[in-house]
């Protein structure tokens, strides 16, 4: 009579699934914090300021409320539906990314939750208002007409530090010498 005994994961094998599990509870408790903030700061802009008005905080920022029926910058106008799809479809890849992928980095648990976060929030903006509501003016910068929400600082809070750490992390793993690893 044979015996069929499960494969008994090594300890190193334990140890990489609970950092795993750690990081991914990380990251979607960060995921779940920017979609409830930016969320409730949305919903206070829509009950509290009335569309396409303005309130100066100070002379660099106002809060002007208005509605982006597009995408990133306004562009294409009444398509935001498609910036919606695409949106969901690489915040799914992120997290197939994230659970899957086997050398990612603590730094982008981290990021990728901001990152998601914010996309999250304006996905649901899109489902429930079927526009993103945005309202962060700020004045006084050339060339800058741009009216953009919490969801959208979240995105750039996560891309950024993400960018520059990914950067200097492959220039520490380049040889100085020939430039290769």
């Amino acid at each position: 009579m044979l015996f069929y005994a499960p494969a008994i994961p090594s300890l190193h094998e334990r140890s990489g699934l609970i950092v795993k599990t750690r990081n991914m509870a990380l990251f979607g408790t960060i995921v779940i914090t920017v979609l409830v903030i930016s969320q409730l700061i949305g919903i206070w802009v829509n009950n509290a300021i009335p569309l396409n008005t303005t309130i100066e905080l100070n002379t660099l920022i106002h809060f002007t409320h208005i509605r982006n029926y597009g995408g990133v910058f306004g562009l294409l106008q009444g398509m935001g539906w498609i910036f919606g799809l695409i949106g969901f479809s690489l915040l799914m890849a992120v997290v197939v990314y994230l659970w899957f992928g086997k050398d990612v980095s603590h730094y982008e648990y981290i990021c990728f939750g901001f990152i998601v976060g914010g996309g999250g929030s304006n996905i649901l903006d899109r489902l429930v208002y079927g526009s993103v509501i945005d309202f962060i003016d700020i004045q006084h910068i050339p060339y800058w007409s741009y009216i953009f929400n919490t969801a959208d600082l979240m995105i750039h809070v996560g891309i950024w530090p993400m960018l520059i750490l990914s950067f200097l992390s492959s220039m520490s793993t380049t040889d100085p010498e020939n430039g290769s690893e």
